[in-house]
């Protein structure tokens, strides 16, 4: 079997993805030594590197959106060329949040009111306008992030009304429309889906603890910086509406074998979401792999499993 692990990019979150690719690319070649795993970068080398050494499966581990717009998924598409993770299709449907959010609004799962603004109508009606309108509507505090992209990159939280227009202006630093959600108080907490033998699976809840008030780009990556609990300390009917949510969002989306979604849930057992990503982050403080060791799953076991389900499908 020869495996290529996709990684890198020119997004944002190139770091993270490099490091979820070695991460992957290693745990594959300790569980399958018989297997020939190599990495590769998105970059105007990689046509030329499938046309001269086309692989039997891709494993694109690309953050933002490079790799989670579907269109690098549309690329391997045309080629003919399986690989894990969700289609082309899905992808884009779950990596913009709106979109997300009023999709499984549909289906009565709850999620915080929002507002999406493109930077366009900001500057055209008038900040100060829009903004008052948003706060009427949403309440305070508001969590101000861009409508695509991951990582928390651009995202904050605005308790006060004169702190809303430098948190719009820092969401517009990483996308063209910024989302306005809600805050909603309870346990951040992401469940992680994964698809084995035609099921689709839950891991156990992982909690979330950053030291701030966010869990932003640096309490992700940061050793240290944030406490983890797997499963998370939640009450029995909590944890089942948690992991319900996931699977929801997983087979509504139409996403295919593995996703991450995040969430908060209250005292009252409602699970509020968030946001999915179809391509989990795989670095040593990612939450997918500990979810994973919870369970008492290997990372590389289950990467293999996926990539000959996926070689399978094809």
């Amino acid at each position: 079997m020869h495996v290529l692990v996709l990684s890198g990019g020119l997004s944002a979150e190139r770091d993270v993805s490099l490091r979820s690719g070695r991460r992957v690319a290693e745990a594959l070649r300790v569980e399958r030594p018989d297997w020939e795993v190599h990495e590769h970068d998105v970059d105007a080398t990689l046509l030329d590197r499938l046309r001269a050494h086309r692989p039997d499966c891709i494993v694109p581990l690309l953050h933002g959106a490079a790799g989670e717009d579907g269109a690098l998924r549309d690329v391997l598409e045309s080629l003919d060329i399986p690989f894990v993770g969700s289609t082309a299709g899905a992808s884009r449907l779950a990596f913009d949040k709106p979109i997300t959010k009023r999709l499984v609004e549909t289906v009565g799962v709850a999620t915080p009111a929002c507002v999406a603004m493109p930077q366009s109508t900001f500057r055209e009606l008038g900040a100060a306008g829009v903004l008052d309108a948003a706060v009427e509507r949403l309440g305070l505090p508001i969590v101000v992030k861009p409508t695509k992209g991951g990582s928390a990159l651009g995202a904050s939280v605005v308790h006060a009304a004169a702190d809303l227009p430098a948190a719009m202006v820092g969401a517009f630093a990483y996308g063209d429309v910024v989302l306005m959600e809600r805050h909603v108080a309870g346990i951040e907490v992401s469940v992680c889906v994964f698809e084995r033998a035609g099921d689709v699976l839950a891991l156990s809840a992982v909690e979330i603890v950053p030291e701030g008030e966010l869990y932003d780009y640096a309490s992700r990556y940061t050793a240290g910086t944030t406490e983890f609990f797997c499963p998370a300390r939640l009450t029995d009917e909590q944890a089942l509406a948690a992991q319900a949510l996931a699977l929801d969002v997983h087979v509504l989306l139409g996403l295919r074998d593995w996703s991450r979604t995040d969430m908060i849930v209250t005292p009252d057992a409602t699970a509020w979401f968030l946001e999915v990503n179809v391509a989990p982050g795989m670095t040593e403080t990612s939450l997918f792999p500990q979810a994973l060791v919870a369970a008492e799953i290997s990372l590389g076991h289950l990467t293999a499993d996926l990539v000959e389900g996926a070689v399978d499908r094809s």
